[in-house]
C-alpha cells in the first residue's frame, strides 16, 4: 500500500517572500525589519563613535553636525548609541523567541499527535501560564533570575513558550486526523515518522507566523525589562537603558527619550506587518 503524500499547502520559500514582497503591510514590514537588521549587522561601519564612547562634547546637547541626534547625559552620541542598541535589543528578542520556539514545538507536536495523559498535563501546565498576563510572565521571572541580557532573554522566551504550545498542539490535533496520517499508520509508518514527515512539515508554517507576531512584543518587553532595571545593564546598549537614562532629563532634553522610543516603535511595527505579511503568504486561502 503506498503513501499518498498531500499537496504542499504553501509555495516554496523563494514564492512565499515573493507574496510578502507582494504583499502592501508585507513589503513595508520587509523594508522596515530589513533597515533595522541592516543597521544591527553592520553598527561596527555605521556608528560614528563607539557604544560607551565619550566624545568629549558637552552633555545633553541637542541634534548638531557633528552629533545629528544629540549627546546623552554623559557626552556621548545618541545615534552611535541607538545603532549600538539594536544588536542588543534585536539579540535579546531573536534569542528568546528561539527559545520559545524550541521549547514549545516538541511539546505541541507530541501532546497534539499522541494526546492522552501527556496532553493533558502539558494542557494543564500551559493554561496555568497563560492565566498570567505575558508581560507580567516576564516580569515576575526576570526578578526571579536576576537582571542580565541573557536572564532577559530567558524570561521572555519562557513566557512565549505556552502560547507557541497551544498553536502547535491545536495544527497538531487537526492534522492527525486527516487521511494521508490514517493512510501512513496502516502502511506500518512509525510515529516518529510520520510527525518529522507529515506532521511537522504542515504545522511549522503557522508556528513561524506566530513566532513573527510575537517578535514585536519580545523587542517591547525586553525595552521594558531594561527600562525597569530587570534586564540589560547600563553602559551595555539598549533602548530600554536609553530610556531609563532619559527619564531624568525630560525637561532639559526631551529628545533624549524620543530616539530610542522612535526606534522601539519602528522595530515593533515593522515586525507586525511583516507577521500579518507572512500569514497572508502562507494562507492557501489567500493565494493568487
Amino acid at each position: 500500500m503506498s503513501v499518498v503524500v498531500p499537496v504542499e499547502r504553501v509555495a516554496s520559500r523563494r514564492r512565499v517572500l515573493h507574496r510578502v514582497a507582494a504583499h502592501p503591510t508585507g513589503r513595508i514590514g520587509l523594508l522596515f525589519v530589513g533597515g533595522v537588521l541592516l543597521v544591527a549587522l553592520l553598527a561596527p561601519v555605521l556608528a560614528p563613535f563607539g557604544a560607551e564612547e565619550i566624545t568629549g562634547t558637552p552633555a545633553l546637547q541637542g541634534p548638531s553636525g557633528g552629533h545629528w541626534l544629540g549627546t546623552d547625559e554623559l557626552g556621548r552620541d545618541v545615534l552611535s548609541r541607538i545603532i549600538w542598541g539594536s544588536q542588543t535589543s534585536l539579540q535579546v528578542s531573536v534569542l528568546a523567541t528561539l527559545l520559545a520556539l524550541v521549547v514549545a514545538l516538541p511539546l505541541g507536536l507530541v501532546a497534539g499527535y499522541f494526546r492522552g495523559a501527556l496532553d493533558t498535563v502539558v494542557m494543564r501546565l500551559t493554561d496555568t501560564s497563560l492565566a498570567f498576563p505575558f508581560i507580567v510572565l516576564a516580569v515576575g521571572l526576570a526578578a526571579i533570575f536576576g537582571p542580565s541580557r541573557g536572564n532577559a532573554a530567558l524570561a521572555i522566551g519562557i513566557s512565549q513558550v505556552p502560547l507557541l504550545i497551544r498553536v502547535t498542539r491545536g495544527e497538531a490535533l487537526a492534522i492527525r486526523e486527516e487521511d494521508y496520517i490514517t493512510a501512513s499508520v496502516a502502511d506500518g509508518a512509525g510515529s516518529g515518522r510520520i510527525i518529522a514527515r507529515h506532521v511537522l512539515p504542515n504545522v511549522i508554517n503557522t508556528v513561524i507566523v506566530q513566532a513573527t507576531v510575537l517578535m514585536p512584543f519580545a523587542i517591547i518587553t525586553e525595552s521594558m525589562l531594561s527600562f525597569l532595571g530587570l534586564g540589560v545593564q547600563p553602559p551595555t546598549p539598549s533602548w530600554g537603558v536609553m530610556l531609563t537614562a532619559a527619564q531624568a532629563y525630560t525637561t532639559q532634553a526631551p529628545l533624549l527619550a524620543v530616539f530610542p522610543g522612535v526606534a522601539i516603535f519602528i522595530a515593533a511595527l515593522g515586525f507586525n506587518l511583516l507577521g500579518n505579511g507572512v500569514r497572508d503568504a502562507l494562507d492557501p486561502r489567500g493565494r493568487r
